[in-house]
């Protein structure tokens, strides 16, 4: 496959990257900065720089996959890109769209978000307002029945480590053997690549914790 990852340079648009090129996968890093894919992917990936928003339905074309792993401080432009690219590809099945969301639209054994346990955690702070974001973004996609879509969630905690064994979920909280939400980059990554090869969760979130 071809593969478009958005966000490419970021923390888990790196590991996406990696993976993709490890399963025999062509890859297009399209990104804010040439210089800084450049630097990172070493002529590995083909680079596109582009503002995310900016982007046209054909600087995608040729591609049978697109990640969305964006990331801004500017917290509702995670949404203004998911329904930018929902908007470019209505009615097709090409590319397979995914887009990374954050886990508090994940529901915990009580029936609630995650996002609720987030708020209270975050008593106001800024930084809150990226996971609520990111909950409107899961639940705008619930509408879309007429583009081929994704979405992949880390579990509570997104952590550095090695890739190994890794378990699939939907949309729970669920524990590691460490007893706690957790789940490595790398086996967020390789589980989205599996997906993109695939297809198992067609118009559906799913979710990953480390096995």
């Amino acid at each position: 496959m071809k593969i478009g990852i958005i966000g490419a340079t970021g923390r888990v648009g790196q590991q996406m990257v990696n993976a993709a090129l490890a399963n025999g996968h062509s890859v297009v890093a399209l990104v804010r900065s040439r210089a800084k894919a450049e630097r990172l992917f070493e002529g590995r990936v083909a680079v596109v720089e582009k503002d995310a928003l900016a982007l046209t339905r054909a600087d995608f074309a040729g591609l049978d996959a697109v990640i969305d792993a964006f990331a801004s401080p500017a917290a509702y432009r995670h949404l203004d890109l998911a329904t930018h690219l929902i908007s470019l590809f209505r009615g097709t099945d090409t590319p397979y769209l995914m887009f990374v969301l954050g886990a508090s639209s994940l529901r915990q054994p009580s029936g609630e978000l995650l996002l609720s346990q987030v708020e209270a955690q975050a008593q106001g702070a800024p930084w809150v307002k990226t996971p609520q974001q990111q909950v409107h973004e899961h639940d705008f996609l619930q509408w879309i029945d007429n583009v081929a879509w994704t979405a992949i969630s880390p579990q509570a905690n997104l952590i550095d480590g090695p890739l190994g064994d890794y378990r699939l979920g939907t949309d729970e909280v669920m524990q590691a053997p460490s007893g706690k939400s957790e789940v490595t980059v790398a086996n967020l990554a390789a589980a989205a690549i599996a997906e993109l090869e695939h297809r198992t969760h067609l118009r559906q979130r799913f979710t990953v914790v480390n096995a």
